[in-house]
């Protein structure tokens, strides 16, 4: 399956056919009440979002499947004079992330026992967001399997050994006046934090 995701992923890429700029409004929203320290971007695609953060002042590890995804970024993140590590990883396979990262997002990717390890991977006081597409009867955009969709109430028990700031499902327009099926959490480690 993962051999598959990367070709998919690459000719996508490679092809122009999945390329959006603007970083997702959850971490918009939520990025200028962060402190900024050490920032982790899964399954990070072209880059939009590690770039943001990379423009606040974090230090950024972004990883993805996709080579042709991580050069598109690298491109953009290099004319804007941005230094980030960029990582191709299978996230299907074993891979040890860092565990003092004060940010990590995790946006449209499905993978609960990853989303759950990553909530160990945060510096005591650090925050996760994670946004993905809720699995719905609705006439909304994005996958069609439920295998890249996420059940009500399943990202909340992904995330119940840190404290909960916000958990929302809903079906809302986006910018492009697209019906979007989607579940978010914003977590915290309160362990060693103020």
């Amino acid at each position: 399956m993962s051999k598959q995701d990367r070709i998919k992923w690459n000719q996508r890429y490679a092809e122009g056919s999945y390329h959006k700029n603007n970083p997702v409004t959850l971490v918009e929203d939520w990025l200028p009440g962060l402190p900024v320290g050490r920032a982790l971007d899964v399954a990070c695609g072209a880059g939009r979002n590690a770039i943001l953060l990379a423009q606040a002042g974090y230090h950024v590890d972004a990883i993805d499947i996709s080579s042709e995804g991580l050069n598109l970024a690298r491109k953009a993140a290099e004319n804007q004079g941005l230094s980030i590590n960029w990582i191709e990883q299978d996230l299907d396979q074993p891979y040890q992330f860092d565990t003092e990262y004060d940010l990590i997002i995790v946006m449209w990717y499905v993978n609960p026992g990853l989303i759950s390890r990553l909530c160990d991977c945060l510096a005591p006081g650090g925050y996760l967001l994670c946004e993905e597409h809720l699995v719905t009867v609705e006439e909304v955009i994005g996958p069609t399997s439920s295998d890249y969709r996420v059940a009500p109430g399943d990202l909340r028990e992904t995330v119940s050994g840190v404290d909960v700031l916000l958990y929302e499902e809903s079906i809302e327009v986006n910018s492009d006046g697209e019906r979007v099926a989607s579940a978010r959490v914003v977590v915290k480690n309160g362990r060693g934090s103020n």
